[in-house]
């Protein structure tokens, strides 16, 4: 068999990893005089390497997560409340592995969001399936299926993935339905696995939008004590920025 038959087989079988590979692995092969094992091995590797990128791609589309936020692109030297350590402890996913809610709590343009959706990058380069929702849309959907019957299809939609992320939480106040499908999701949820929420409100600051005490009681019995919080403090990134750009502007 020719190599472009052998290139053509591997098309046909769908390894797309090795094929793209082949050209460089026989190149390397002849050059550093591997062994039949060290070839196919840099093969495999390289299929394995392909499928595993592939699948992290397709994680990241399902997670309807925006693209361009990295925990590396993160920027530490703004005057933010936030140390190293919580920012390693964010990245090594410990807390998705347990299980934990994690509250993401702070002003509005603190970077709250921004490193929600790279823990949601983070866990989609490791296998795990990620599910953003502004909470202005759980909102609009959740009143939207409930008149229309398919709550509990929604419901089983927010369960499923192994990190929820919840995003904006207390822009207004929720209605006793609205509160009591939250503490639904969130109680569907408890049992392995991890709900991220983004909010200005400390917990105990969650009855100013949650009026309804039973409800409220029950959400903080699954948050309180069992959450890893997160509250940072500091300037606006946003203000942050637009100074850099004026002195980047001063400077041309």
């Amino acid at each position: 068999m020719s190599l472009t038959q052998i290139k053509q087989t591997m098309s046909e079988l769908k390894l797309l990893g090795m094929m793209a590979h082949f050209d460089t692995a026989i190149s390397q092969a002849s050059k550093d005089g591997l062994s039949v094992g060290e070839f196919f091995d840099s093969l495999l590797q390289a299929e394995t390497d392909f499928r595993k990128m592939r699948s992290a791609e397709q994680r990241i589309k399902g997670s309807k997560i925006r693209r361009g936020a990295s925990f590396e692109d993160f920027d530490t030297t703004a005057k933010r409340d936030i140390t190293k350590a919580q920012l390693r402890e964010l990245h090594s996913l410990k807390w998705l592995i347990e299980g934990r809610p994690l509250l993401l709590i702070g002003p509005t343009g603190i970077g709250k969001t921004y490193l929600a959706r790279s823990a949601g990058f983070q866990a989609c380069s490791h296998g795990k399936s990620v599910l953003f929702v502004p909470v202005t849309d759980f909102l609009e959907i959740q009143s939207t299926v409930r008149a229309e019957g398919g709550y509990l299809k929604y419901r089983d939609k927010l369960t499923k993935p192994d990190l929820l992320i919840l995003d904006d939480f207390g822009m207004r106040k929720f209605n006793s339905q609205e509160a009591e499908d939250l503490r639904d999701v969130l109680e569907q949820r408890s049992y392995g696995k991890s709900t991220l929420i983004t909010t200005q409100l400390p917990l105990n600051h969650w009855k100013e939008v949650i009026p309804d005490e039973i409800i409220f009681d029950a959400l903080m019995d699954r948050l309180e004590g069992l959450a890893l919080e997160i509250k940072i403090t500091g300037e606006s990134y946003r203000k942050v920025l637009a100074k850099k750009l004026d002195e980047s502007t001063k400077q041309k």
